[in-house]
């Protein structure tokens, strides 16, 4: 019998692949031929299963938006049941920074994808769409928190939602040594301490 090919692994051979060129050389030197070289198959399998480098860059980054889920779903786990709601935001926000080796190249790769879908106007629906359910969760975690009393029901869940999502953007601080690691989580753990002040 013919041997089957499993294509979702070839092309998450090859997503991981796109990873470790963007972490070590940048989105600029990520060429389909410097993926294959690294996925260590021909240029022409990658061309196969991907168009073009943003056919490719899409894929890795739904791709590594699963590992991040993942991620996320084991730190909550990690938490006393059940879990403050404060302690599942701070998850979730450290989880979008540098702070491990997959988190880093989840993040390389994402502020390519941001910028490659600037001028791309597939990708830049894709991307919008993707941030606004990002957003969209952070905004119903934050409303149930007001629910059930834990953030003082004079904050407007609008504009909470907006401070908690800018703190994402430690990671290209982070990247550029600009502020540490060690700093950014102190800042996080600021905020969100005053958000989650005793409301009574």
């Amino acid at each position: 019998m013919p041997k089957q090919v499993d294509h979702r692994a070839r092309r998450e051979a090859i997503a991981r692949a796109l990873w470790t060129v963007v972490d070590a050389q940048g989105w600029a030197r990520a060429t389909m031929r410097e993926v294959a070289r690294e996925a260590g198959v021909s240029l022409g399998q990658v061309q196969h299963y991907f168009a073009s480098r943003a056919e490719m860059l899409a894929f890795a980054m739904e791709f590594a938006s699963e590992h991040t889920s993942e991620r996320v779903s084991r730190g909550l786990a990690a938490l006393d049941p059940p879990p403050h709601p404060r302690d599942v935001l701070r998850v979730v926000l450290t989880e979008f920074l540098p702070l491990g080796p997959d988190a880093r190249a989840t993040s390389r790769l994402n502020a390519a994808y941001v910028l490659e879908a600037l001028h791309d106007p597939e990708l830049h629906g894709r991307v919008s769409l993707g941030l606004r359910d990002g957003r969209a969760l952070v905004e119903r975690l934050i409303r149930e928190a007001m629910d059930q009393g834990w953030i003082a029901p004079d904050r407007d869940p609008v504009v909470e939602t907006d401070l908690v999502l800018a703190l994402t953007g430690f990671a290209p601080l982070i990247e550029l040594d600009v502020v540490s690691a060690d700093a950014a989580l102190a800042a996080i753990d600021r905020h969100l301490d005053r958000l989650f002040a005793p409301t009574h």
